[in-house]
């Protein structure tokens, strides 16, 4: 099992779990891919998936990967909950508590959400995005997708494209790919860019045929729209002419790359279509690895020491 009791984040999560997760990640996709795909090792655990925000491929993943792994599983949504009535996130989560659970699932609008979640329970605590602080187990996924696909980790060379500055995915991204020692390089418009991004140790251009040409993977992040009115971005059209994964671009390179996306994907604007259905993209392999790599964390995080894999 984890020396983590929770995962809230991997910028100080042990490296430790973080490979025992990747590893054991890859037994459960071999169970998903058998005429089965059930592994009864949560029998008798209850779960709380608590989404205060919009999901689909994270909040359908995680109840999928619980139900494979025979825990009870039970869908919290905030808006038709008693949030909508005036109750605090504190008050809510007691209540739940109080019914026994045995771990929790969140995603909130407010970075330390899921930290703070931690106080109120006594069950293991899973971080399904916290506000633009961190998104691990998308993180996660991602890592074990690359293994699968070179075998390693280390030395490998990753682009990052797109908005840096408000993606939980890509601080997850960086933090997990530094411990296990890829390459980085991040890119997109100035005002895409945190200002603190050399001090996640990580290399800055805003020319994205320089990362094309440079690396072994990219990720592109998706343009958060509902931020345009921010003034990030002058349109959605310029973006993808000068940050775009564009058929033209990826075209002309002597090397074949991997592409990357975490979804949901903004087509004609952060990539054409004709790069996210092509071979080089391995993107619906990341929503697989998703439910493998979840079943893994539930795993690892809940099941008694007498379930063995």
């Amino acid at each position: 099992m984890l020396k983590s009791k929770h995962l809230i984040g991997l910028e100080n999560f042990p490296t430790s779990d973080l490979n025992k997760i990747i590893d054991t990640s890859f037994k459960f996709k071999e169970i998903l891919e058998s005429p089965e795909r059930k592994a009864i090792l949560l029998k008798g655990k209850t779960i709380v998936n608590m989404f205060f925000e919009n999901s689909t491929r994270t909040k359908i993943s995680f109840t999928l990967a619980e139900k494979r792994l025979g825990a009870d599983s039970i869908n919290f949504s905030s808006s038709t909950s008693s949030v909508k009535k005036g109750e605090t996130l504190k008050d809510t989560i007691q209540n739940i508590d109080a019914m026994k659970i045995d771990g929790a699932v969140i995603r909130h609008g407010h970075p330390g959400s899921a930290l703070k979640l931690t106080e109120y329970i006594d069950g293991a605590v899973i971080n399904a995005g916290d506000g633009s602080h961190e998104h691990p187990t998308q993180a996660i996924l991602d890592m074990v997708t690359l293994k699968e696909k070179f075998g390693k980790i280390k030395n490998l060379k990753v682009g990052i494209i797109g908005d840096i500055l408000n993606s939980r995915v890509a601080r997850s991204d960086i933090f997990a790919l530094k411990k296990l020692g890829a390459e980085i390089v991040v890119c997109g418009p100035s005002t895409l860019l945190p200002s603190n991004a050399k001090q996640l140790g990580v290399n800055i251009t805003h020319n994205i045929n320089e990362v094309l040409n440079w690396c072994d993977v990219v990720i592109g992040l998706r343009i958060q729209l509902e931020r345009m009115h921010l003034g990030r971005i002058p349109s959605k059209r310029e973006y993808h002419s000068e940050f775009g994964l564009t058929y033209e671009r990826i075209s002309k390179l002597k090397k074949d790359i991997v592409i990357m996306h975490p979804g949901p994907m903004n087509r004609g604007v952060e990539i054409d279509s004709k790069i996210a259905d092509s071979e080089n993209a391995v993107i619906l392999d990341q929503v697989l690895n998703g439910v493998a790599s979840r079943m893994s964390i539930l795993y690892l995080l809940l099941a008694d020491k007498s379930e063995k894999l």
